[in-house]
């Protein structure tokens, strides 16, 4: 498979929330909301991944739509996991900076996708 930047960082940004979810349930005791950084940290590369592969032009958006949704849901649950203290501002930084760049770069291609209709 060619290599795909939107593709791999949100891969990458996964799988860093999956070793964070796991860290907070094994070593902070958070349960609740790292449950759902993981939901939605893991959905956007899957509908990413489903994009790549839509029918139509219209499924693509649909599909990227999707993955710019989980990816402001994720930033959410950072920032709530920042402020209740359970993140230090240095982790949640690294968190949140590659959660913006997902952002950023779902938006641009989605705003080109739309205009191209």
């Amino acid at each position: 498979m060619d290599s795909n930047p939107l593709r791999d960082k949100s891969k990458a940004f996964a799988l860093k929330c999956i070793c964070l979810c796991r860290e907070l349930a094994d070593m902070r005791k958070e349960y609740i909301m790292s449950k759902q950084l993981f939901r939605s940290a893991t959905s956007i590369g899957a509908n990413i991944r489903e994009g790549l592969y839509a029918q139509s032009k219209a499924d693509f958006i649909s599909k990227l739509s999707i993955s710019l949704k989980e990816a402001a849901e994720a930033q959410y649950w950072l920032e709530l996991l920042f402020e209740s203290n359970y993140m230090d501002s240095q982790e949640f930084d690294c968190y949140n900076e590659d959660c913006e760049e997902l952002l950023r770069l779902l938006t641009s291609i989605l705003k080109t996708s739309r205009s191209s209709i």
